[in-house]
C-alpha cells in the first residue's frame, strides 16, 4: 500500500488551521496540525511529513527560530514554506538562507496556495531521491560516511545488507533508502518466504521489503530468500535484510546458506556502534528526551548526562532510548543519579576488562619476545573493540581470514566462535 503525503501545518490561528486542513485534505493530503512552536516539535519528533507550512509570529517561538532548530538536529528533511501576514524581506531572507523553501504571505489564496504545494513536494521528492538524512542516530563523521556510503546505493535496486551490533539504527538505515510514497513491507514471518514468495514481492512492488535478523532464518528460509533476490527486478522491489552475526562466519561453518551470503555480500554496508561514535550521543540524548516532551530534557541533570554520554551502550540506540524512557516514565521530578542506578545500577563500564598492557620490562626483551608480547597486546586489543567479530578484525589488521585464526592460535589467544550481544 502506497503511503498518502502528510503535511503539517503550524499555525496559532485556529482559524487558519481549519482553513489550510480542509483545502489540504480536499486534494488528498494527510494534514497534521499544531497550534504552536512545542505542538510542532513533538510533532516533528514522531512524523516524518512531506512538507511543513509554518506560521512566522507564533506565542511560545518564531518559526525562523523552529527552522533553526530543525536543521541543527538534522530534522529539516522537507521542504517548508513560511506563513506570515506581516514578514519583513530580511525575515524571509533570513528564513530562506536557513533553508525554507518559500513563503505565503496572508491572507492566502487557494491558487498560490496549491501551486506553492504542488512545486514544494516535487522539490522534496527529487532531494529525498538523490540524498539521505540520517539524523534520527547521528550527525559525527562517522554518520557522514555511512551515509556517503547509503547515497551511493540508493539510486540502485541491488539488494543491500546492513551489518553491525544489536540496535545500530538497522530500521532507520533501511528507511533511508526506501523511495518516499512508494510500499514498505517488512517481514514478519520467514515462513512466509517458502508459503508466498512471489506474494510478498507483490505487495512491495515498486517499494521495499525489508528482513530484519537474516541468520535467525532457516535454512529453507533463506534459500527461498535467495530466490526472491533473483526476482526483484521483474517486481521493482528492494530487499534491504540486517544483522547483527557475522554472516561470513556463519556460512563457513556451515550455518548460513552460502549461496544467499554471495547475493547479499556483494552490497554490505556496515553501521557503526555508538562507542566509536561517542560525539552524537549528546544530540541523541536530547532527541530522545524530547520525544516524551518539551520540557523533558531538562530535567536530566548535568551528573546524568555525563555519565549517560559516557555510558558503554553495548544496546547501542535501543537500549538509550530504554533507559531514557524508564527515567524519564519513573519520575515527573528532575532525574539524578539516585534515578539512574535505581533502574540500571551502574551504568559505568566496570565489567569490560582493562585493556592489556605491555609488561614493564618490554624494552628489556629479545626481539623476538617483545614482538610476541606486542601481537599479542595488539590482538587481544583489536577482538575487544571489535567485539570479537572476526570479519572485522581480519579487516582492521590487514589479514587473511586463514592468516588471523592462525596468527591467533601462535599467540595462544582464546576468542569465541560467537559473542552474545547484552541488550
Amino acid at each position: 500500500m502506497i503511503a498518502p503525503t502528510e503535511i503539517l501545518v503550524v499555525d496559532d490561528e485556529i482559524g487558519i488551521r481549519e482553513l489550510l486542513h480542509e483545502i489540504l485534505e480536499d486534494e488528498g493530503f494527510v494534514v497534521r496540525l499544531a497550534e504552536n512552536a512545542a505542538a510542532a516539535r513533538a510533532m516533528r519528533l514522531k512524523h516524518t511529513p512531506s512538507l511543513i507550512l509554518l506560521d512566522i509570529w507564533m506565542p511560545d517561538a518564531d518559526g525562523v527560530t523552529l527552522l533553526k532548530e530543525w536543521k541543527a538536529a538534522g530534522l529539516l528533511t522537507m521542504p517548508v514554506v513560511m506563513l506570515s501576514g506581516h514578514a519583513t524581506i530580511e525575515t524571509a531572507v533570513e528564513a530562506t538562507r536557513i533553508g525554507a523553501f518559500d513563503f505565503l504571505e496572508k491572507p492566502i489564496g487557494l491558487q498560490k496556495l496549491l501551486s506553492t504545494v504542488q512545486r514544494a513536494l516535487k522539490v522534496g521528492h527529487a532531494k529525498r531521491s538523490s540524498s539521505i538524512n540520517l539524523g534520527e542516530i547521528g550527525q559525527s563523521q562517522a554518520i557522514t560516511d555511512l551515509r556517503a556510503r547509503l547515497e551511493s546505493l540508493i539510486n540502485e535496486r541491488r539488494t543491500v545488507l546492513l551489518t553491525g551490533e544489536v540496535g545500530v539504527g538497522f530500521i532507520e538505515c533501511a528507511r533511508a533508502l526506501h523511495e518516499a510514497n512508494s510500499p514498505w513491507l517488512t517481514l514478519e514471518s520467514g515462513q512466509r518466504l517458502i508459503s508466498s514468495p512471489l506474494e510478498i514481492l507483490e505487495s512491495a512492488r515498486s517499494g521495499t521489503l525489508f528482513c530484519p535478523e537474516v541468520a535467525l532464518l532457516s535454512r529453507s528460509e533463506q534459500r527461498s530468500l535467495a530466490f526472491m533476490i533473483g526476482k526483484t527486478s521483474a517486481y521493482g522491489v528492494r530487499i534491504v535484510c540486517a544483522s547483527s552475526e557475522p554472516l561470513g562466519q556463519l556460512s563457513g561453518e556451515g550455518r548460513f546458506d552460502p549461496n544467499l551470503f554471495a547475493l547479499l555480500s556483494s552490497s554490505t554496508v556496515v553501521i557503526p556502534p555508538l562507542r566509536v561514535r561517542r560525539a552524537d550521543l549528546p544530540g541523541l540524548i536530547e532527541r530522545c528526551a524530547l520525544a516524551f516532551s518539551v520540557d523533558a530534557p531538562a530535567r536530566l541533570s548535568l551528573e546524568v548526562r555525563q555519565l549517560l554520554e559516557s555510558a558503554p551502550w553495548p544496546g547501542n540506540l535501543i537500549q538509550l532510548q530504554s533507559v531514557l524512557s524508564s527515567l524519564l516514565l519513573s519520575s515527573n521530578d528532575d532525574i539524578t543519579i539516585d534515578h539512574l542506578q535505581a533502574i540500571l545500577g551502574d551504568l559505568r563500564d566496570t565489567s569490560a576488562p582493562e585493556r592489556p598492557a605491555l609488561p614493564p620490562e618490554f624494552f628489556e626483551l629479545p626481539l623476538r619476545e617483545a614482538r610476541e608480547a606486542f601481537e599479542r597486546v595488539y590482538f587481544e586489543n583489536l577482538l575487544g573493540r571489535e567485539s570479537s567479530n572476526m570479519s572485522r578484525v581480519a579487516d582492521k589488521a590487514g589479514l587473511e581470514r586463514t592468516h588471523l585464526y592462525r596468527k591467533l592460535k601462535q599467540l595462544n589467544i582464546r576468542f569465541p566462535r560467537r559473542i552474545p550481544v547484552v541488550v
